[in-house]
């Protein structure tokens, strides 16, 4: 009994003493003591601040016109070194059209890829534009038509190929205008159910009544029903001439390069000498001032009003 009884005090003098041992070694463990604390290796033992002032300079743009009136303007940045970005830039968007042809130049933008005389349809060059890592896209807005590529900087001769083709020999094969027609037809119907879209065009429709800047991108529903082969044809010749348009280059590129590029390919549009300025002084878009009401029901918005005084 006298050892069971040593015993027993002896654990209870060795139980405090192992808690305070252990409850010490673990708090080291987790929060160690910022004297007692040292560092192996610094990964970067002197600060620096990166320098992005190359990113920041904006070389200034170079602009030059060729005898026809097209522009060619390029902006070189020297960080560039791999990708370009090519485009052309058209002065002719809805606000050109005539009530009955309201929505030509949004469906010249989808034809412009179906296919032309090189290239004789859209597989042909969908597999071109792969094949070199590239971006072929277009756009069309009320007063202008964009049609551009991103690429390497070593495929721009090749882009701008692709872009003179696509916008001098269309082909427009009948078969292809069919089907764009119920591309065009479900677009319209996305559009109708976009809130932010419809509201930009009740407010063109509502400031600018009777006049073509208040029509719709798109066009109406029997018009793109009925635009025609000849329809499209006539839109470029009338439209797609040289002092209405300007080629751009950005990235990695030489201006001189692209100047020389551009004479050689785009060669066959019209040198009528009429600007989009001229055009839109003749017929100048009047502020009327209205006011529309819109009610849809079923709908996450329901009701909208434009307002102009």
């Amino acid at each position: 009994m006298a050892a069971l009884a040593s015993a027993a005090r002896s654990r209870r003098r060795l139980l405090p003493y192992l808690y305070r041992l252990l409850h010490s070694a673990s708090t080291t463990a987790v929060s160690p003591s910022p004297s007692t604390s040292r560092f192996l290796r610094h990964a970067s033992p002197v600060p620096r601040t990166p320098d992005h002032s190359p990113y920041l300079r904006f070389p200034a743009a170079r602009v030059s016109t060729l005898p026809s009136g097209l522009r060619v303007v390029t902006q070189a940045y020297p960080v560039a070194t791999r990708i370009a970005s090519v485009g052309v830039w058209v002065d002719a968007g809805s606000r050109f059209e005539l009530p009955g042809t309201n929505g030509t130049a949004h469906f010249l933008e989808h034809m412009a890829f179906k296919g032309t005389r090189r290239r004789p349809n859209a597989q042909v060059l969908e597999v071109e534009i792969e094949d070199m890592g590239a971006r072929l896209n277009a756009y069309t807005s009320r007063e202008q038509t964009t049609f551009f590529a991103d690429v390497q900087a070593r495929h721009v001769p090749a882009a701008l190929d692709v872009l003179s083709d696509i916008l001098q020999h269309p082909r427009f094969p009948e078969r292809a205008i069919q089907r764009e027609r119920g591309v065009i037809l479900r677009e319209m119907e996305e559009v109708q159910g976009m809130m932010e879209e419809v509201i930009f065009d009740h407010l063109h429709a509502a400031a600018f009544q009777g006049h073509p800047l208040g029509d719709t991108i798109l066009g109406p529903e029997e018009n793109i029903r009925s635009i025609s082969k000849k329809d499209l044809e006539q839109y470029i010749s009338t439209h797609y001439t040289c002092p209405r348009m300007v080629v751009s280059a950005a990235g990695s590129v030489s201006h001189d390069e692209v100047v020389d590029q551009v004479k050689e390919l785009f060669t066959e549009f019209s040198t009528d000498p009429t600007t989009a300025d001229q055009l839109v002084q003749a017929n100048p878009a009047i502020f009327t001032g209205s006011e529309v009401w819109f009610v849809r029901t079923g709908s996450y918005f329901n009701t909208f009003l434009g307002h102009f005084n």
